[in-house]
């Protein structure tokens, strides 16, 4: 909801060329409660002070020398993308008005001012921008809501498998490969016992702070719920490219958290699953990576596993391929210590 103080503090724009209506204007405005007006009289300025301060409302004189208001809202259009010019033309041409509305305005006052009628329309336009934002921003709430996990803030399940699918498309059109790294965190349940499930929840925002920054920008890091973890790398050129990424994600897990004034250690176990070896659509790589994974914990956790799972349809397909993935990189665990194991 809008109430009247979300209307008095709107962020209002006077244009005019003429100082006397300028200041009738903003006299007016502020003697009705207003707090925040501004203006000009120079129309080439609009633009810029919109795209600065993204006024809720802009009066707008539509008769200036060298720059009339017309010319100004096909400016404004470039910055108001979704269509929604906040403007309130002023004329004393009633014939424009029209015109005016047909251009991208959202009302008229005309000239002379009558006091009543301005505010009142001022405060009708305020309204229903206010309530055109709130609309838009709960939109976007819900979007993120939607696409990310609540908790960590990482992209979730569904956002997920949009990033895979555009990374196979895109493997599969360069003919080249992506992988998936699939996590879950070693004695996670012995956080949440011993020191409650609010530390658990600061551990797993610390760890997806941690996985970030491990990968390149255009991957992408999902949590998949619990302690739960994946990582869609958008392209590698080497399956070891994937498994350098699975050592690094180990490292960096395993270093000590500072928690509630308690030092914690946790460790994770990686499944990898490589496009196209592994699987051609998203489904099926999650599934080699998830099986790749138990194996890591089979073998001890803090380690990690290549897929042993081929498809070999893909395989046929790409064995004259330089790039294809047809030999599976060796088991490789990776200790806590840090050695490596065959």
């Amino acid at each position: 909801m809008v109430d009247l103080s979300d209307i008095l503090g709107a962020k209002i724009l006077i244009v005019d060329d003429l100082e006397a209506n300028v200041r009738l204007l903003d006299r007016m405005l502020r003697q009705a409660g207003h707090t925040c007006v501004a203006s000009t009289m120079d129309p080439h300025e609009v633009c810029g002070l919109h795209r600065d301060n993204r006024y809720d409302l802009i009066l707008l004189d539509l008769e200036m020398p060298g720059m009339d208001g017309f010319q100004v809202m096909e400016g404004l259009k470039e910055i108001e993308t979704d269509g929604y010019l906040p403007i309130l033309v002023i004329t004393a041409q009633p014939t424009q008005n029209l015109r005016a509305l047909e251009a991208g305005a959202r009302d008229f006052i005309s000239k002379p001012f009558d006091l009543a009628e301005v505010l009142m329309r001022v405060h009708n336009m305020l309204e229903v921008r206010l309530l055109h934002q709130a609309a838009r921003n709960h939109g976007r709430m819900l979007e993120s809501l939607a696409l990310k996990d609540p908790l960590t803030g990482l992209a979730n399940r569904r956002l997920l498998a949009d990033r895979m699918s555009m990374a196979i498309v895109h493997a599969r059109r360069n003919k080249s490969a992506m992988a998936v790294v699939y996590l879950d965190l070693d004695g996670f349940k012995q956080i949440n016992d011993t020191l409650g499930h609010g530390a658990g929840d600061v551990l797993l925002k610390m760890v997806a702070g941690r996985l970030v920054a491990t990968v390149r920008e255009e991957d992408t890091v999902a949590r998949l719920g619990g302690d739960e973890f994946m990582i869609s790398l958008w392209q590698v050129g080497r399956a070891d490219t994937a498994a350098a990424v699975a050592l690094k994600v180990i490292a960096a897990v395993s270093q000590p958290y500072a928690i509630e004034g308690h030092t914690v250690s946790v460790t994770t176990s990686a499944g990898v699953g490589i496009y196209p070896v592994h699987g051609e659509d998203a489904d099926t790589l999650m599934e080699s990576a998830d099986l790749a994974l138990y194996e890591a914990k089979r073998a001890g956790k803090n380690a990690y596993r290549i897929s042993q799972r081929t498809d070999r349809s893909a395989v046929a397909r790409s064995q004259h391929d330089p790039l294809a993935f047809s030999t599976p990189l060796p088991c490789v665990r990776e200790n806590a210590g840090g050695s490596v194991n065959g």
